[in-house]
């Protein structure tokens, strides 16, 4: 991967170019990452070229909002000649329109140094609304411009889903499938999934974990002829356009915490990601390759697979997954781990491919020495365990007043960790809140705190709910696969009849 100027990019009009992880694929922009989900030999897309910022623009950028710092990183990658300046930005209006915040996302200033930038004003209180609404406007505004129709799939460990549906529910261009894994996702995440009753929304209960509802998507996206003949695709943290926006957190997490942009050398600021499949973590590594001066940390609960990667450069599975407290973190297989890999191997897909299929064979890779110790100067890593997180939403609460979520408390741990250790930053750190405590009353509870639950998600108690059950001994993919097919029966007789 190159890195070339910001100026250069801004005055080529060209277009910016993906290419698979694993350098078997054909490239293709941004529309085709978009629609893809995988790459066809199993990779995931990323930018052949890294825009490099300069401090001129990294000032300018500091003066802008969220909302102008998310067109200014679309423009970037999406490329003008797909969507011009005027309709991007339009777009993305409307993707954050119906936020409660009106700054989009908010940075909360608490006693001794905890910055807590609050990604949950959306309407699934998730900062998966963030991404997955625009990503949701670039899908609609390319289907109406070619008249085409998509079945997008997803599976969810709680947060995506509702999110996704949100997103496209109503749409008559979209139909989504989202599979939820039955029991492993918090009441009010299942409701927010399941009392959509819309026509193109239809919701699978799995009898299994997050990582076991993943094995039937990714049969069916590995038929590479099924994908196309019914348009399919994902809307998961492998979504490049979902990587793209959540860059923004962590431009807009540094912008809001550093003292001043004045001096010769940047000033770095710490960002402390908690991730389960490290959608978030490898946007953060990207805006650190593009300039940003930004130390990461990623906070992770007992499902530990990266902190073990990061520490001793481990990237294997354990035998389960471990049910916690922060379930939409309950996953073994961080996928976005892979491009975190092309990344820092300087783009070297023959390394990725090798890597990620020796993972995919054995389910075990230890990373060769230089890759290990790159990603270790990248990253730093803590595992929190469910007495850390309900220890730490209860001091945030008794120092501050303020209700962490299960997820924002890992970040938090960790920021507790050093401050009590003696030993204060000298740089500023910013921790990502993921989702609202309103979500998670079972862990405010467990956390001995009274759960502050909003009108409008009390409402989901008395709402029609739809679910299907994907049974253990069910065959889940033939299950998906009918689903899909009924779906473009359905599109093809809706098209037939507006033709008549």
């Amino acid at each position: 991967m190159k890195c070339i100027s910001w100026k250069a990019q801004k005055q080529a009009s060209r277009t910016m170019w993906y290419t698979s992880t694993r350098g078997m694929a054909p490239r293709v922009n941004f529309e085709g990452a978009l629609f893809s989900g995988y790459a066809p030999d199993g990779g995931l897309y990323m930018p052949e070229e890294l825009p490099r910022l300069d401090k001129e623009t990294l000032r300018h950028w500091s003066t802008l909002s969220y909302r102008s710092l998310v067109k200014e990183l679309c423009a970037l990658f999406v490329g003008l000649e797909l969507i011009p300046r005027h309709d991007l930005n339009g777009l993305i209006d409307q993707a954050f329109s119906r936020f409660r915040h009106r700054d989009v996302v908010h940075l909360c200033k608490l006693k001794n140094g905890l910055n807590i930038l609050e990604l949950w004003h959306g309407v699934t209180y998730a900062f998966k609304d963030l991404s997955l609404s625009c990503t949701a406007q670039f899908l609609q505004y390319f289907l109406e411009k070619k008249k085409k129709h998509v079945t997008i799939v997803v599976g969810t460990s709680g947060d995506t889903g509702s999110a996704a549906i949100e997103s496209v529910q109503g749409s008559k261009n979209v139909d989504i499938i989202v599979l939820l894994p039955k029991g492993h996702c918090s009441k009010i995440q299942e409701l927010q999934m399941t009392t959509v009753v819309k026509e193109n929304v239809h919701v699978f209960g799995v009898e299994g974990n997050s990582d076991e509802l993943d094995e039937p998507i990714k049969a069916v996206f590995a038929d590479v002829a099924f994908v196309q003949r019914h348009n399919l695709m994902s809307l998961n943290s492998i979504n490049w356009s979902r990587v793209l926006v959540q860059m923004a957190h962590h431009f807009f997490a540094y912008f809001q915490c550093t003292p001043s942009l004045d001096m010769h050398l940047l000033p770095t600021v710490e960002v402390v990601v908690p991730t389960g499949a490290g959608g978030n973590l490898a946007a953060g590594c990207i805006a650190q390759k593009m300039g940003l001066p930004i130390s990461l940390v990623v906070a992770v609960n007992r499902n530990d697979i990266i902190h073990r990667t990061v520490q001793k450069g481990d990237f294997s599975l354990c035998e389960v997954v471990r049910k916690t407290l922060a379930s939409a973190m309950d996953i073994q297989v961080p996928y976005n781990m892979e491009r975190i890999f092309w990344l820092l191997a300087g783009s070297d897909s023959q390394t990725t491919r090798a890597l990620m299929e020796q993972f995919e064979r054995t389910q075990s890779l230890h990373l060769p020495k230089d890759l290990h110790s790159k990603l270790s100067e990248a990253v730093t890593s803590e595992s929190v365990s469910d007495e850390a997180i309900t220890q730490t939403m209860g001091r945030c609460w008794e120092e501050n007043q303020y209700l962490l979520c299960p997820h924002s408390a890992t970040a938090v741990s960790y920021h507790y960790q050093q401050t009590d250790s003696g030993q204060p930053s000298s740089i500023p750190r910013c921790c990502l809140a993921p989702a609202s405590a309103v979500k998670f009353p079972e862990a405010v509870q467990a956390a001995g705190l009274t759960p502050e639950t909003p009108a409008e998600i009390l409402a989901l108690e008395h709402k029609e709910t739809r679910c299907t059950p994907m049974r253990r001994g069910d065959d889940w993919t033939q299950m998906l696969r009918d689903t899909i097919e009924a779906l473009s029966l359905r599109w093809k007789g809706c098209v037939e009849n507006t033709a008549e």
